[in-house]
């Protein structure tokens, strides 16, 4: 006799059954928070990473960008007055 025919007779068993499936159920919930969880945190870990790499960038960029910068501005300059001294 299949299952739901048990259950169609006899309400204890059912009552059982029924039972046994929450407890699964909880069961594959609390796993599935666990892993949520534990997903959160990497995602959090990951934010964090990059959030340190993107400032470092920034800064390494300033670092090499600043006399880059001022080493085209001085030779503009160079020449402009070059131009107007001749």
């Amino acid at each position: 006799m299949a299952r739901s025919e048990i259950e169609k007779k006899s309400l204890e068993t059912h009552v059982e059954l029924c039972a046994e499936r929450y407890e699964n159920l909880e069961s594959k919930l609390n796993n599935l928070s666990d892993r949520m969880d534990t997903l959160e945190g990497h995602v959090v870990d990951i934010k964090e990473h990059i959030g340190k790499t993107t400032t470092g960038m920034y800064k390494q960029l300033i670092t090499i960008g600043t006399p880059i910068l001022v080493a085209l501005l001085t030779g503009i300059l160079g020449l402009l007055i070059h131009l107007v001294t001749k």
